[in-house]
Formats: structure tokens, C-alpha cells, sequence
């Protein structure tokens, strides 16, 4: 085999997969990592996330929940404990996140750290996962593995996938579509800017703006007809 004059490209890429294999610990285990499936979405419908909630494992239904009608980040999720949480009172109390490479660590910014309101539909599923968790201590993790750790994000994609495909759903959804989607939701209701800059943690609202403006109402046709309609009731 020629070469030229430098070294063999094949005698390198050897030495990188003798590299690769000396590695002992997946540098992506912590790692959200987007999924390959076309089908994949930015944001559900109401319905759609529902159904998607429906078909999945019991236990995997709160987690998914909490970031669909909470808006947790990954991290927030893996690091919720039971004692974050007022079910009667309807709040979350994002306090912590789990750091892939850190463990547990405090919010790195002062706005992560939030209170954001507990919808019906998100306290009843919260609600069955307490009275069928072993741990449920205030210090407990709500969504530990069996082993008591924070989960996985790949563990719970697989488990997702194969829960959807066997009930023939061809949306896919993960853990930051889910944020996303959750915003979607809270502007479709009418929640202002400046509290959805707040429920999600944003650094500033014009974080909030740059990420859902496009999605909030305010086209110059809207403009125009409510600035005529009150035009038309003042004269």
C-alpha cells in the first residue's frame, strides 16, 4: 500500500481505535444526546403528548410528566427530590441539578433556582409515583434507578421507544423537546412572557423572547385588529 510521503492514514486510524478501546468509561453515559429517528418533534399537541404519556412504562410516566408539564431541564430532573415537592400546594421547588461529571450540584444560575406550578394532570401522576416509590423521604430521589442513582437518559429513550412503537405511535419524543413543548404550552394558555421566563428558568426574558417568541401572539395582522377594535370603542 502506498502512503505518500507521511504516515499511512491507515497505521493512524489503528492507532485511534487502539485508543478508543483503552477507553474504559463511555464519555456520553450523562449525555442527552438527540435520537436519530426522523419522526422526532419539537413540540407536541396536547392530545399527542398525552397519548405519549399513556404508552409508556408506569414508572416512567413521572418523569416524563415533569418535564412535559413542568419544564425541568435534564439535569433538574435526574437531581428532584420528594421533599422539592408540595403536592397540596401545587409548586415544584427546583433547587438542585445533577452534574454528569459533579454529582449533585446547586443551580449554576440565580434564576435556575424557581418554584413552578404543579398542573392537575402532573400532581395526579406525581401523586401515584409517591404511593408506589420504596423511598419517598424527603431526600429521596423521586426518579432514581434501581440502584438508588439518578437515571439515564439513554436507559429511559430505549424503554420510551420501544413502549411507543409497541402501541404503534410514531411520534418520538425527549427530555428537551419536552422543555420545549412545555413552554408551548404554558403561551398557548396565556401565561405572560415575564412568568414563563420565570417557570423556566431563564436568564433573562429576552432568553424567553429569542427561544418562543414565534410562537406567542402579537403578528402585525393581530396588532393591527386589536389596535382597531380599540380604536373603534373609544370613538
Amino acid at each position: 500500500m502506498r502512503c505518500g510521503g507521511g504516515r499511512c492514514w491507515l497505521t493512524e486510524l489503528n492507532e485511534d481505535l487502539t485508543f478508543i478501546r483503552a477507553v474504559s468509561i463511555n464519555p456520553t453515559r450523562d449525555l442527552e444526546l438527540p435520537a436519530p429517528d426522523s419522526r422526532e418533534v419539537e413540540i407536541l399537541a396536547p392530545e399527542v403528548a398525552a397519548g405519549l404519556i399513556e404508552a409508556l412504562p408506569i414508572d416512567d410516566r413521572g418523569v416524563w410528566a415533569t418535564a412535559l408539564y413542568a419544564g425541568l431541564r435534564y439535569g433538574e430532573l435526574r437531581a428532584l427530590r420528594w421533599g422539592a415537592i408540595d403536592l397540596a400546594a401545587g409548586t415544584i421547588k427546583v433547587r438542585e441539578s445533577w452534574d454528569p461529571k459533579e454529582g449533585l450540584i446547586a443551580p449554576k444560575t440565580r434564576t435556575s433556582r424557581r418554584t413552578t406550578p404543579v398542573p392537575n394532570v402532573l400532581r395526579e401522576l406525581l401523586h401515584d409515583r409517591r404511593s408506589q416509590a420504596d423511598q419517598c423521604a424527603d431526600d429521596a430521589l423521586i426518579f432514581a434507578g434501581a440502584d438508588g442513582l439518578p437515571f439515564h437518559a439513554a436507559s429511559l429513550y430505549r424503554r420510551a421507544d420501544r413502549a411507543w412503537s409497541a402501541a404503534g405511535l410514531a411520534d418520538r419524543l425527549r427530555l428537551h423537546q419536552a422543555r420545549h413543548t412545555y413552554a408551548s404550552f404554558m403561551i398557548a394558555a396565556g401565561v405572560n412572557a415575564k412568568a414563563l421566563a420565570t417557570f423556566m428558568g431563564h436568564s433573562s426574558i429576552k432568553v424567553t423572547f429569542d427561544l418562543y417568541g414565534h410562537l406567542m401572539p402579537g403578528t402585525e395582522a393581530e396588532a393591527a385588529a386589536l389596535l382597531d377594535a380599540f380604536l373603534d370603542g373609544g370613538g
